[in-house]
């Protein structure tokens, strides 16, 4: 038999009770355990007004942004309307089923004036990263770094060629948001410092983002997102935001490191990175200045294709600084007595030595060494010591693992722009940019926390 039509009937009373209508194996509730947002009030006291209307709770705003970030939905106006609808958004937020929803306008009021005055999304951030080490998610022997490009929110038409483009001539009283921030970073090492290389084009409503051509397809522009993460369980130590430049990337790496140390006392025995952050520099860096190992292919271009002596196949002699090319004859940087010094290493940082024309002149491989010039000259870097260590790491066992491990690294970046959505920016300029990108890592960490350490199950009722 047909049962009657169901028809909506208004109540006066109701009994409802939000605990039980979230599921116990809601990705909320296993978030919910990892999170303690006690300390932001006190946080960002010195940043409110002691008069005037009360303001819209922050630890409301942070946890609607977690939602947010950690089920891929960014814009901030559908988010009011999820948390406003879903019953375990709601129960997250510890809003009961007759409290207002903050409006949409409200997290870019507070974004762009105490959050951003306060480095408050940096402080959740590294308040998951503390939890992460004090459950014991973080060996802190094993970095592995690396970066990946997400798209600017700007329209590769709307753009200046860098012949045109001139940065004094902008007001900055009468310029948006995004060129302001622009202008304030024109001296930061990750961002306008970063290289002296201008951009083949700069975006009007984004100039800090990076014209780029890297995926080999058609240019756009974009910003980096740099990650260190710990290779235990892939938990993200540090995120820094960057140009999609090489030295701007490398930069961003210590940058972080340095951070680490300094926040959460970690100090790895090892690095892993691929072969854009092998240059004698930062292998300098991590070698001599840091006392870290480096797991990282080495930048070298000392290899010949026309089948000519390459420069392995000359013995160095550290003391008596010099080279033996395979016939026994020696290459040194001066033949003669110099009555002026010179600077031991050229603007490259690297050194030259040289063979004696006739030595090379009356020599029977000469052929086979230097056939286009009179004598044969090596290049040998300034950070020679530490691209060598770094070669001989990469003949090792542990060398072999490592390459293995750096695939966590490149999982987050798939994770963050399948799962999180996050593969093309809403916000703009440098500090928008860094919005997004700890929001981001902070919910990939909080849904590595919930995955490593779940929640009991809990026995059906009989």
């Amino acid at each position: 038999m047909m049962g009657p039509k169901q028809e909506a009937q208004s109540e006066l009373f109701y009994e409802f009770n939000l605990e039980q209508h979230v599921p116990q194996d809601h990705l909320l509730r296993s978030i919910d355990r990892f999170i303690d947002l006690s300390s932001i009030r006190a946080h960002l006291a010195p940043f409110y007004s002691h008069t005037g209307r009360p303001s819209v709770d922050p630890e409301l705003m942070i946890r609607m942004l977690l939602i947010g970030y950690s089920h891929g939905i960014r814009s901030e106006r559908r988010l009011c309307e999820e948390v406003h609808l879903n019953l375990a958004y709601r129960w997250f937020c510890r809003l009961d089923l007759t409290d207002p929803v903050p409006d949409h306008s409200t997290f870019s009021k507070n974004r762009h004036g105490r959050f951003r005055d306060s480095d408050l999304l940096r402080k959740v951030f590294e308040d998951v990263v503390a939890k992460c080490i004090s459950m014991g998610a973080v060996g802190g022997e094993r970095f592995a770094t690396d970066a990946s490009l997400i798209q600017a929110d700007a329209n590769r038409r709307n753009a200046t060629p860098k012949d045109e483009w001139l940065p004094g001539a902008i007001e900055p009283e009468e310029a948006p948001r995004a060129v302001q921030d622009y202008l304030e970073h024109l001296d930061h090492e990750a961002f306008g410092a970063s290289t002296d290389v201008a951009p083949k084009f700069t975006s009007h409503s984004d100039p800090s983002s990076q014209w780029t051509a890297a995926h080999h397809g058609p240019a756009f522009f974009a910003y980096s997102t740099n990650y260190l993460i710990d290779t235990d369980h892939a938990i993200i130590v540090d995120v820094e935001p960057s140009r999609s430049v090489r030295p701007a990337e490398v930069g961003a790496t210590r940058a972080m490191i340095d951070r680490v140390k300094d926040r959460f006392d970690l100090w790895p025995a090892s690095l892993i990175a691929d072969t854009a952050y092998g240059s004698g520099p930062m292998l300098n860096w991590l070698v001599e200045d840091r006392g870290i190992e480096p797991h990282i292919p080495v930048i070298d271009k000392t290899g010949r294709k026309d089948g000519t002596f390459e420069v392995k196949d000359f013995a160095f002699d550290r003391e008596e600084d010099h080279y033996i090319c395979p016939t026994g004859m020696m290459l040194k940087p001066y033949w003669r007595n110099l009555t002026k010094p010179r600077p031991e290493y050229g603007k490259d940082d690297h050194k030259r030595y040289f063979a004696r024309k006739q030595d090379c002149g009356a020599c029977l491989l000469k052929s086979k060494c230097a056939p286009n010039q009179p004598t044969r000259k090596i290049h040998r870097s300034k950070f020679e010591g530490a691209r060598q260590m770094a070669m001989a790491i990469a003949k090792t066992d542990e060398y072999a693992i490592s390459r293995k491990l750096r695939k966590k690294v490149e999982m987050l970046f798939a994770h963050l722009k399948r799962i999180l959505g996050l593969g093309r920016l809403r916000l703009r300029g440098p500090c928008g940019v860094k919005d997004e990108f700890l929001l981001a890592a902070t919910a990939q960490n909080l849904r590595k926390l919930a995955k490593l350490y779940p929640l009991p199950q809990t026995p059906n009722p009989a």
